[in-house]
């Protein structure tokens, strides 16, 4: 078996999220691949477009919705100028899963908070849908989310959706700026909403997804709410390429991101060299 053989999958759906984010929906073209395919949430994979290269993106739907997985990327570079190229009906290609995961049964019985900005609400839509597909097991889920503008923003019909739910709380925000003249949501950064929202950290999990930026300035405000540091995770899959450990480029001291990784707790973080 060929470890960087990808399965052929087809693009069944698209949806361009922003002017330079776009999501599609993949169905394997071999029936036993399509049958027996499974992951957990957090889980990423390598997408290929064929003679242009591989990205690593993370499985964006939820493992509850079976039949598909989605994944979401922005245009800015060669491969994922090419995936761009794509319509549905193409072929393309996809290696996964790989990396550990979101331990969503681990949480259940708790409150879920789910803190993310930009583009980093791509792995954290797989644990919200994930989560609300089996509602029952979870107490509260909050969801603060924020971008630069409001063209910035990706899924808002889901973010619709979410809104309208009475058992969920969600708070958006664009930074100062970014709004527009309709705009109802918050006006700020997401440490600041989150803090503002002020969630309770009794009996509670934080997700936590973005710009690295944001994440450090978002750990400090989890931990002032009373979140414990092993009750709050993140992902560092910027960082990974082959998916399985032997390209080395994700190595953050004894650490291999793709193995180890991308799920890491913030107790996790603290304990990896500064280079983080």
């Amino acid at each position: 078996m060929n470890l960087y053989e990808p399965h052929r999958v087809r693009i069944a759906g698209l949806v361009d999220e922003t002017p330079d984010t776009r999501t599609f929906r993949l169905e394997f073209l071999d029936p036993e691949v399509a049958r027996t395919f499974d992951f957990k949430t957090g889980q990423f994979g390598e997408y290929s477009a064929f003679g242009a290269g591989e990205c690593t993106f993370c499985i964006a739907s939820s493992p509850t919705r079976a039949g598909y997985i989605e994944c979401s990327f922005k245009t800015v570079g060669k491969a994922t100028t090419a995936l761009r190229a794509l319509s549905v009906g193409d072929t393309m290609g996809f290696r996964g899963p790989y990396g550990n995961h979101f331990p969503l049964e681990k949480m259940e019985g708790s409150s879920l908070v789910f803190v993310a900005g930009g583009i980093g609400l791509a792995p954290v839509r797989s644990v919200i849908w994930n989560a609300l597909d089996l509602r029952g097991k979870f107490r509260d889920v909050t969801i603060v989310y924020g971008a630069r503008s409001v063209s910035d923003l990706v899924y808002k019909r889901e973010l619709a959706d979410w809104g309208a739910r009475p058992d969920v709380k969600l708070h958006q925000t664009v930074d100062p700026g970014g709004e527009t003249p309709d705009w109802k949501g918050e006006i700020g950064f997401v440490p600041t909403v989150l803090e503002k929202a002020a969630p309770s950290a009794t009996n509670a999990y934080a997700v936590v997804c973005g710009p690295p930026i944001m994440i450090k300035f978002t750990l400090p405000v989890l931990r002032k709410l009373g979140f414990a540091d092993e009750r709050i995770y993140t992902t560092l899959e910027n960082r990974m390429k082959c998916g399985i450990g032997k390209c080395g480029r994700c190595n953050i001291g004894p650490v291999y991101v793709c193995k180890d990784g991308p799920v890491f707790t913030a107790e996790e973080l603290a304990k990896l060299p500064p280079e983080f």
